[in-house]
């Protein structure tokens, strides 16, 4: 797999990375032992990027991904975040980013990923109550001692990234991005070609949406959160969401695609600034994803997406709007 390179401080990574959160909550059943087979296969397709947070069970998915890596460090860039705190229950409890909140987040996340440093650090969501010069400034100091080689920010506005970025370069920003979601296109994507930041979008294949694989809520476990925080799948929008793959299926069988490679080769094809990262608990489906990588989309195709998938295109905002208050600071 070819590599790309995130920011101006010598990140380099595949160009396809792999998100690692629903191998161990929110998309339904995990099972451990699929999940380490799955990274394992990644590693094997040249797939280095891999994405996890303290956040993701809670805890247990960093826990996973470093018995995963284990004795394979070498081949990996593993990225993980901090910010959102949860309770020992699951419980979600907030957003900080003071700088004491910093360093012990990354200091348990040392441990339960057993590893002497994390590649790529991310703030997952910005802390309205703790200046950004604050949260990056400890960040920072986590660089000078070794502990983080790389640092990032998610769903961060424009304005926040540039006041972080002053603060200690930043080399890459997570936030959503797909054919359904196009928010970034507007402020945060030529903010972040302005200072020279890679782009990492996550939920690339609109949680499963763009597959094809999800057309009624039933298709879904009992128990997978996106049927109660995600107001894309409920019912109605969801009818209207699958019209939409439905052209995105036509366009994929001219290239003998499935409509996600084709959606995945589309977010490649904004730039090679931007390496998503499509989530995955399967083997198969990690398959399907990296062949993504391999279509080549010439013009007029990308003219057809851009008509087909508007801004605005999806049913249904993104998320539910108690959450959508921390996406954008």
């Amino acid at each position: 797999m070819d590599t790309r390179t995130l920011g101006q401080q010598g990140l380099t990574v595949s160009e396809l990375g792999l998100g690692c959160m629903g191998m161990s909550e929110f998309y339904g059943t995990a099972d451990e032992d699929q999940a380490v087979a799955t990274i394992h296969r990644a590693l094997e397709l040249g797939i280095t990027l891999l994405d996890t947070a303290d956040m993701y069970g809670p805890w247990v998915n960093e826990e996973l991904v470093g018995k995963a890596i284990a004795g394979r460090r070498d081949e990996v860039v593993l990225a993980t975040k901090f910010g959102n705190v949860r309770g020992g229950d699951g419980a979600f409890l907030g957003i900080r980013g003071d700088a004491a909140y910093v360093r012990e987040c990354c200091e348990a996340s040392l441990r339960r990923l057993g590893v002497d440093a994390i590649d790529l650090y991310y703030q997952h969501r910005v802390a309205p109550e703790t200046p950004i010069e604050e949260t990056v400034g400890a960040m920072a100091e986590l660089v000078r001692e070794g502990k983080v080689r790389f640092l990032g920010l998610s769903e961060a506005g424009a304005e926040t990234i540039r006041r972080a970025h002053a603060v200690h370069p930043i080399s890459a920003l997570q936030t959503e991005f797909s054919l359904f979601e196009r928010g970034v296109e507007a402020e945060v994507l030529p903010a972040l070609r302005e200072l020279g930041i890679g782009f990492v979008p996550y939920s690339p294949l609109g949680r499963g949406i763009l597959t094809g694989a999800v057309r009624r809520p039933e298709d879904l476990e009992s128990g997978d959160v996106r049927l109660e925080r995600f107001p894309r799948f409920q019912r109605e929008n969801l009818e209207r969401n699958v019209a939409l793959v439905e052209r995105l299926e036509a366009l994929a069988e001219r290239l003998d695609a499935s409509p996600g490679q084709l959606a995945l080769a589309w977010v490649l094809a904004q730039g090679d600034d931007i390496v998503p990262i499509p989530g995955t608990k399967r083997v198969e489906r990690l398959e399907e994803n990296a062949a993504a990588a391999d279509l080549v989309l010439d013009d007029d195709l990308l003219g057809e997406l851009d008509a087909a998938f508007p801004v605005g295109a999806a049913a249904g905002t993104r998320y539910a709007e108690a959450q959508l208050k921390s996406v954008g600071l």
